[in-house]
């Protein structure tokens, strides 16, 4: 892992993870979690405030990133939901089948290098009865704005942690076994148009 990786991109995501517009789009999502809670891509903790704590007795933290574990320190220890890190990718998740309540990923997918393998370990670890709660930024409705995606992509992978900023959101969730109960797209408002279509709502085990 080079200097980048350790020293500066943590404090890129964490001011991109941060803004306005994203901080109302967790406000509409996180608080739909319940129950056991398995959030995959923790980072900051950027999420924790927004959690009804009156409905969530435990909080799985994927996280690999052991940089970002410890910008989010500060914020778990302000939380009164319990929490426990998890140091592993998405695509080992250390949990047992059917173990979570919830699952909760927020600008996630984009940055997962095998999504497809993730998907199915977070399938794997929902209960029958819950729910995986999603809001990304992926693919685009427009042509145009499409375009850009496809050329911006890799430079925006090598500063951005591997966020691919093209990736056809829906479409991912039910190759990796959901169903998507209910799901409103928008380009949010003061965000590149490239990097700024989201996508949110939930989905069950198909």
């Amino acid at each position: 892992m080079g200097l980048y990786s350790r020293f500066i991109l943590p404090r890129v995501l964490g001011a991109a993870m941060g803004t306005k517009p994203i901080r109302y789009q967790r406000k509409k999502v996180v608080p739909r979690a319940q129950g056991r809670v398995l959030e995959v891509g923790f980072g900051a903790g950027h999420n924790l405030p927004f959690y009804d704590a009156s409905k969530v007795s435990h909080l799985w933290a994927l996280e690999p990133a052991k940089e970002m574990r410890a910008r989010a320190a500060e914020r778990v220890a302000a939380s009164p939901i319990p929490v426990e890190f998890l140091d592993l990718p998405g695509e080992q998740i250390p949990l047992e089948d059917e173990s979570a309540d919830t699952v909760l990923i927020t600008y996630t997918l984009c940055t997962i290098p095998d999504v497809m393998a993730a998907l199915g370990q977070m399938r794997r670890v929902l209960k029958p009865s819950g729910r995986m709660i999603f809001c990304e930024h992926g693919e685009a409705p427009d042509e145009s704005v499409r375009k850009w995606q496809r050329r911006l992509t890799p430079a925006w992978k090598a500063i951005g942690g591997g966020c691919h900023v093209g990736r056809a959101i829906p479409r991912l969730i039910a190759d990796g076994g959901f169903r998507i109960e209910d799901m409103e797209t928008m380009y949010l408002p003061g965000t590149p148009r490239f990097a700024g279509f989201n996508y949110w709502g939930s989905a069950v085990k198909a």
